[in-house]
C-alpha cells in the first residue's frame, strides 16, 4: 500500500510526545497568534505549543516554541527577544528542534514547509547588532528575526 501523506492533526496525534497537544487554528500560539498573518485563515489546519508539551520530558533543554500548519505545510515558529546575547540560545533551540523532528517527530518533519520552515519572530524589536558575528551567523542560517510571519 502506498504511503498516504498525513494531515497535520494526524501527524501530531501519531507523535507520542505531543499526541494530546493539537489545537485548532493558531490557538496554541495564544497572545502571539497576532504575529502570524495568513492570507486565508480557513487554510490553517491547527497548531501546537511544542515547548509546553515537551517541557516535562526535556526540562533542561532549549526547546522550540510552536508549530502550525497552513495549506498543508508545517511552519515552526520561535517567539523570542531578538538581542545579540540571545542568538546562541535560539540557535540551540533550532538544533534541538531539528534533532527532535528527526528522532521523535518524523511525521511532522515530512510536512515541513519548503520555505520559511523555521522562523524567529522577535518579541519586542530587533536588537541584534547588524555587523556582529551573531548577525552574520543568523544570516547564513536564514534565521534573521522578523516582526511578523506573513504567508500567502
Amino acid at each position: 500500500m502506498k504511503n498516504k501523506i498525513k494531515t497535520f492533526k494526524h501527524a501530531v496525534e501519531d507523535t507520542f510526545e505531543i499526541k494530546n497537544c493539537f489545537q485548532n487554528g493558531l490557538k496554541a500560539l495564544g497572545k502571539y497568534s497576532n504575529k502570524i498573518e495568513l492570507s486565508d485563515t480557513t487554510k490553517c489546519e491547527g497548531s501546537i505549543e511544542i515547548d509546553e508539551c515537551v517541557r516535562p520530558i526535556y526540562p533542561q533543554e532549549n526547546r522550540w516554541d510552536y508549530a502550525f500548519s497552513y495549506k498543508g505545510e508545517v511552519y515552526f515558529v520561535e517567539v523570542h527577544s531578538a538581542d545579540t546575547s540571545e542568538v546562541k540560545v535560539v540557535l540551540k533551540k533550532l538544533q534541538w528542534l531539528k534533532d527532535w523532528l528527526n528522532s521523535k517527530a518524523p511525521e511532522l518533519e515530512k510536512l515541513k514547509a519548503k520555505s520559511k520552515a523555521f522562523t524567529w519572530i522577535q518579541s519586542k524589536g530587533n536588537h541584534i547588532l547588524p555587523k556582529s558575528s551573531q548577525s552574520r551567523e543568523l544570516a547564513q542560517k536564514g534565521l534573521m528575526p522578523i516582526s511578523k510571519l506573513k504567508l500567502q
